[in-house]
This record gives C-alpha cells, structure tokens and sequence, in this order.
C-alpha cells in the first residue's frame, strides 16, 4: 500500500475515532476520497478499528452508494424500467455499447472515462426513455441523443482538460 494512501486513512481512522462515526460514515470518508472503496483500504481500516472486514464489506455490498471498483471519470446512468424499455431503451443501451465499447462483462471503459449505471427505474416515466449523464437528465432519449450526449461530454472534458 502507498504511503499517500495511508496517510489518508490515518486522517480517516482520527477522524472516525474522534467523532465516534458508524461503518457507513467511515467507508462514505473513503470514497470520498478514493473515490471508490479499495479492498485494501478496507482492510487496513479493519485491522486497525478491530472490526472484522466482513462487517465493512458487508455494509458497503448492502448499499447502492457504495463501489467496490473504480468509477469512470463520467457516470451514465440509464433506466431500464418498463416504461423506458418499452420505449426504447434498449436501443439506447446498444448504441452508447457501439460509442463506447465497453469490456465485455465491464461496465467502465478501458479509459476510465465512463462508467455504465442500469438502474431500475429513475422515476421519470413521462419523459421515457431516460439517461442520466454526470447528474443532467435526458428525456425521450433515442441513439442520435446518446451520441450526442456522448460527444458534448467528450468535448466538455478536453475544453476542461485544455484549461
């Protein structure tokens, strides 16, 4: 393990021992700062809480909010519920595979620039099918949408990356 990591995780570990923070605020604290949980980083904040990793894991796998792998730099996030399959999802789905080739079985990109959420239902039906991509909602998406959405978070990173 780096030093640099486990320099943050003795922040981490001070801060949960002072505040008498529960398992969901510590590992919330990780990510926050890894932006993912990294085993080892569970680990070594077990081994020195003497709280077995299996109860950190078992929080982390419990909850949504919590990954286990590293996220891609943009989250898309489509909705896979009846309405937006009915509506085309699907076809959504198949088009932002063929933009952005996923690893099969991989749901971020060899490039760590996206990462693929399906979800059950994001609850906005009326405007099915949806996407979300980087927290902006897509209504009445169809795979010219996806392609574009795709191209203006493409050029929106390297105007952000030219600054």
């Amino acid at each position: 393990m780096e030093k640099a990591m486990i320099e943050e995780l003795e922040r981490i570990h001070q801060q949960y021992d002072e505040s008498g923070d529960n398992i969901i605020s510590a590992l919330q604290h990780i990510q926050e700062v890894f932006g993912y949980l990294p085993e080892e980083a569970v680990y070594w904040f077990s081994k020195r809480t003497n709280i077995p990793a299996s109860k950190f894991f078992g929080v982390s796998t419990f909850y949504a909010q919590f990954f286990l792998k590293p996220r891609g730099k943009n989250i898309i996030t489509s909705c896979c519920g009846t309405v937006c399959h009915v509506k085309g999802a699907h076809r959504n789905l198949f088009q932002l595979n063929q933009e952005l080739d996923f690893p099969k079985g991989e749901d971020t990109t060899k490039d760590g620039l996206f990462t693929l959420e399906k979800v059950a239902c994001l609850g906005a039906c009326s405007i099915a099918p949806v996407m979300v991509v980087n927290k902006k909602v897509y209504g009445r998406m169809t795979p010219e949408k996806v392609t574009q959405a795709i191209k203006s978070v493409l050029k929106a990173d390297k105007e952000q990356d030219s600054e």
